[in-house]
């Protein structure tokens, strides 16, 4: 079974002549043990995607899945519960509270899911570790630099039994060795039996993936094409 399906999404904003389409009839599916990479120019859809992957936004038609259960139809209850047990999403902005240490941030999710204290800061230690953070554990997110709050952040995503791991630009504060690191914990929780949906504007981190689709106007108009096409796609740097 897929872990994450798009059936023909829409997703369009206001009304009018002031309507825009930011999904165009997208249809994918991610599997377990399969990292998908989103390339495409900045507007073209690729955060929208994420988004309705994630359950915070809702298709203005079609339908989003994951493990089955199309997101549009569930209470706000158990669209939470699937969003706290089943997604990881690595927001751009980090969305660290910043009250709290380190280990408590990456624990939050566990104990809200009813996990004891105990058992929730030992597994945010275990994936604290898996970035490189462990030393930073009883750190607040003001006396980190950006880099490594962004590595609490993906540690956070990863903590406990997360099926979907969705990543906007998680490499976008982080040196070039970091960076890599965090791709490799990535792509090893893929590995373990995740599914995976990156989005990325480097071809060199989309060469991590297993399979790599395309954006455009909030259309997918490739998913299976090689990584060199990717520099039409995306905009020039200057």
């Amino acid at each position: 079974m897929t872990v994450l399906e798009f059936r023909g999404v829409h997703r369009t904003h206001g009304g009018g002549e002031a309507t825009v389409h930011a999904l165009r009839g997208v249809s994918l599916s991610v599997r377990p043990g399969e990292l998908v990479a989103v390339m495409g120019p900045s507007g073209s859809g690729k955060s929208t995607l994420l988004n309705l992957a994630g359950g915070l936004d809702l298709p203005t038609d079609g339908e989003v899945l994951v493990e089955g259960a199309a997101l549009e139809s569930l209470s706000h209850r158990r669209l939470a519960e699937v969003r706290r047990r089943t997604i990881g999403y690595v927001f751009q902005d980090f969305n660290l509270l910043p009250s709290l240490t380190a280990v408590e941030n990456v624990a939050l999710p566990l104990e809200l899911d009813g996990w004891s204290i105990r058992e929730s800061r030992r597994a945010a230690l275990a994936s604290l570790g898996d970035v490189g953070l462990a030393e930073l554990a009883r750190r607040f997110p003001d006396e980190m630099s950006g880099g490594q709050q962004q590595r609490v952040a993906i540690a956070r995503a990863l903590v406990g039994e997360r099926r979907l791991v969705l990543a906007d630009e998680p490499t976008g504060a982080l040196d070039s060795q970091t960076g890599e690191m965090v791709l490799r914990v990535l792509r090893d929780r893929v590995d373990a039996g995740a599914a995976g949906l990156l989005v990325t504007h480097e071809a060199r981190h989309a060469g991590w993936a297993d399979r790599v689709i395309f954006l455009r106007d909030g259309s997918l108009i490739d998913t299976s094409g090689p990584l060199g096409t990717a520099a039409d796609l995306l905009e020039p740097t200057s």
